[in-house]
């Protein structure tokens, strides 16, 4: 079992950045793949992005690709969202989910694949 909290969530003006970050407590001992998904009000919960266990392998959804960066720090056991040149279209509640997994296969951005959830940070960019 493994608990996640997210963190670093705000409002930002469009053009800025924000950096969040997914903290896990509990078993880390274990190996996790890591993604972001954030959702919108009243919309479905969209993948971000994603990174391997070991940090190797990353993957972004087209929409964020070239502007957000995920990585990791295993020591910390947390996963960084790093996140510029924000839209109004990013907005949106942030959630980080975890994986039980040592590799990383075609399911990485389908929110039913990932065990394990945190709460969400809101993000919100203004005009």
């Amino acid at each position: 079992q493994v608990q996640l909290v997210e963190s670093g969530g705000g409002m930002v003006q469009v053009g800025g950045s924000l950096r969040l970050s997914c903290a896990a407590s509990g078993r880390t001992s274990d190996s996790y793949a890591v993604a972001w998904f954030r959702q919108a009000p009243g919309k479905e919960r969209l993948f971000v992005a994603a990174i391997s266990s070991t940090g190797l392998s990353t993957y972004y959804a087209d929409s964020v690709k070239g502007r957000f960066t995920i990585s990791r720090d295993n020591v910390k056991n947390t996963v960084y969202l790093q996140m510029s040149s924000l839209k109004l279209e990013d907005t949106a509640v942030y959630l980080c989910a975890a994986r039980s997994t040592s590799y990383m296969g075609s399911w990485y951005n389908a929110p039913h694949e990932y065990h394990y959830w945190g709460q969400g940070t809101q993000v919100t960019v203004s005009s």
